[in-house]
């Protein structure tokens, strides 16, 4: 991100709970509140916001900015979500849930959970396919077998055994794409590709075994060597796949220390949505996360059960 939005800063732009209400209501709803029952702008507002801030005509049901996204249900300020989006935002690698906690001044596990909320207003995918040249690599996330408690060892080899697979994509004009996957085989990779990358376009790997064959009448596929010291041909490089594997694996063992595989995607996705908007502004970052807020709150029990 071009730069930072400090907290002095931030108390200063939002003193009090009132700002950040206008504030968020200014961004989801532009000066006309629309009800988040029934999406009615026949509303009207509620004397001293009780029970709510506003009532809608139609439904005859009371409503906040809060309804209808993340934010329904909770019983933190607003002031508090807001600051947990600015930190989530500074923090390019990521930030633990106990340094929000203690920040914050709440429980672990309600940190944990604001995080998790926040993060999942960034899971909805890009629409559109990639044109070439597509940088397409993989990575793994888990601990070594070696280092693992005896209970916990699957006994089944070393190297990637019992680790996740991710595999990612990025061209210079689309930006990146990622997902964990069951395994690097080339079918595997070769899904990802007609799934993230336009028809025809040309496909740039390293001599990693999985990537052999994945040119075909859908693709044409460069391979760099890099064993042979070779890092660019022509146009043709990996650099940028390999700029995002490096975030990932940094934020991963630096920052989180484990990501159970459950909840992998989930972190994968965030660190994905942060590096697509490296270059945007603090404040433009936390209105494109108020502007994806409109979903189904996600609860603690959808998560521990996932």
């Amino acid at each position: 991100m071009t730069n930072t939005l400090s907290t002095p800063e931030f108390l200063q732009k939002f003193p009090t709970e009132e700002t950040v209400r206008t504030f968020f209501e200014a961004r989801r709803w532009a000066g006309n509140p629309v009800c988040g029952h029934c999406e009615s702008v026949n509303v009207t507002e509620c004397k001293d916001h009780r029970p709510m801030a506003y009532r809608c005509r139609d439904c005859r049901k009371h409503f906040s900015v809060r309804t209808g996204t993340i934010l329904a249900e909770s019983r933190l300020p607003l002031k508090t979500w807001l600051l947990a989006i600015c930190m989530l935002t500074s923090a390019r690698k990521g930030i633990p849930s106990k340094q929000m906690a203690r920040e914050l001044r709440v429980t672990k596990k309600t940190a944990w959970l604001l995080a998790k909320r926040i993060r999942e207003t960034w899971l909805k995918d890009q629409d559109d396919h990639m044109d070439g040249p597509v940088q397409i690599g993989e990575t793994y996330a888990g601990g070594l077998e070696r280092n693992k408690h005896a209970d916990k060892k699957l006994r089944a080899g070393r190297g990637t055994v019992g680790k996740s697979a991710v595999v990612g994509g990025g061209s210079s004009t689309g930006g990146m794409r990622a997902v964990v996957v069951e395994n690097t085989k080339a079918s595997t990779l070769s899904r990802f590709i007609r799934q993230h990358a336009k028809p025809r376009a040309t496909i740039v790997t390293d001599t990693h075994g999985g990537h052999i064959g994945l040119s075909d009448d859908s693709c044409n596929q460069v391979r760099i060597n890099h064993l042979a010291s070779e890092y660019v041909r022509t146009t043709a490089r990996t650099s940028g796949i390999e700029s995002f594997r490096s975030l990932l694996k940094r934020g991963y063992i630096r920052i989180y220390h484990y990501m159970s595989a459950k909840h992998l995607n989930r972190g994968v996705k965030g660190f994905l949505f942060r590096h697509n908007s490296a270059q945007v502004g603090p404040m433009d970052f936390i209105n494109m996360t108020i502007a994806r807020m409109d979903a189904k709150r996600l609860t603690y029990k959808e998560l521990t059960n996932a």
